[in-house]
């Protein structure tokens, strides 16, 4: 494999435009090969915008045999599809969340992936900001003493409804769309699965699609996560940790600006203070992480492949749990 990896984009997204396509230019380590659109109206556009001389259709990426690995940013809904073209066309893949819409959806995509022989990492960018580092040295220190409950919220304000985020078939909703957010990073924090989980959505009656969540999941050691969710709302983007001996609340902890400090605010019975994360571009770091394992496997702090499965499956319960109206323990998902 070349000193720069070669990167194909297949789908041409409002994330991919504003914040994933800039980092990959920035990145010292990958290269900004191909634009791959359904329109080539689009492809053409963001062509011209980026500096990229290549431009087509989906295929004409995966055709492509200069091409290393391919970012997946189409709706979730089709994230399968073009995952599995994908693996059978032997490229790597950087693929958007969440990974898709149900957990036998991932087992098949990471079954082929596994079969050609290719990488997929789920396309979470928080998880590489040096915040969330920053709080587990707090947690492993001991300040927060025994970790009781996260709590999360994460919401935006109105949308417009012909937004993919609002079209059931393509996966839409804020369960898919932000919920997996404080899933993955409670998971994340507690270094555990969850034992269980129990989700209320609030569905739009015309569209059908959930636009406000509930979720609170059961981890060992008594420990609880608990996340609420929306769209028509005033913007956060927040988590905070509550232990027997300190509270602690970060003050921005999913889409980070690259030009944005993060505060972290901490308070025990001793001191409080609070601390200044500088700004960092958590997308630009998420694909040199990318690079970093295709070029020496192992060297991550975690296996992208199970950590995906593991996610997934969570994602099911939690859909399980709001269309039964239950408990649901997630070693029933198999």
């Amino acid at each position: 494999m070349n000193n720069k990896i070669k990167i194909g984009i297949i789908g041409c997204s409002t994330i991919a435009k504003a914040s994933t396509i800039p980092a990959i230019l920035k990145s010292t380590n990958a290269n900004l090969e191909f634009i791959g659109s359904t329109s080539e109206r689009k492809a053409k556009e963001y062509s011209l915008e980026f500096g990229v001389k290549k431009f087509g259709s989906y295929e004409d990426v995966l055709n492509d045999p200069s091409i290393d690995v391919v970012y997946i940013s189409t709706p979730i809904g089709t994230h399968e599809e073009w995952v599995l073209k994908a693996a059978n066309a032997r490229k790597h893949i950087l693929c958007e969340k969440s990974s898709t819409t149900s957990y036998s959806s991932a087992k098949k995509m990471i079954d082929v992936c596994t079969k050609n022989n290719v990488r997929i990492m789920e396309g979470f960018m928080f998880r590489f900001h040096p915040s969330h580092k920053k709080v587990r040295e707090i947690i492993k220190k001991g300040d927060l003493g025994k970790l009781f409950t996260f709590y999360g919220m994460y919401g935006f304000p109105p949308i417009e409804k012909d937004n993919i985020r609002y079209d059931k078939s393509l996966g839409g909703g804020i369960l898919n769309d932000a919920g997996c957010y404080p899933i993955c990073a409670s998971r994340i924090l507690f270094e555990s699965e969850p034992i269980g989980i129990f989700c209320r959505l609030s569905l739009d009656k015309e569209f059908q699609v959930d636009t406000k969540a509930s979720i609170m999941m059961n981890f060992t050691q008594e420990r609880s996560s608990q996340s609420v969710l929306g769209y028509d709302l005033f913007y956060q983007s927040v988590y905070s940790l509550w232990g027997n001996k300190g509270f602690l609340n970060l003050s921005r902890a999913y889409n980070v600006p690259p030009d944005m400090p993060v505060s972290l605010n901490i308070k025990t019975n001793d001191f409080e203070k609070k601390l200044s994360i500088e700004p960092v571009d958590h997308f630009e770091l998420m694909i040199d992480s990318f690079v970093r394992e295709l070029r020496v496997p192992d060297t991550s702090s975690f296996s992208f492949e199970k950590d995906l499965l593991n996610q997934a499956r969570v994602m099911e319960a939690a859909r399980i749990s709001h269309q039964e109206k239950r408990y649901v323990e997630i070693n029933e998902i198999q």
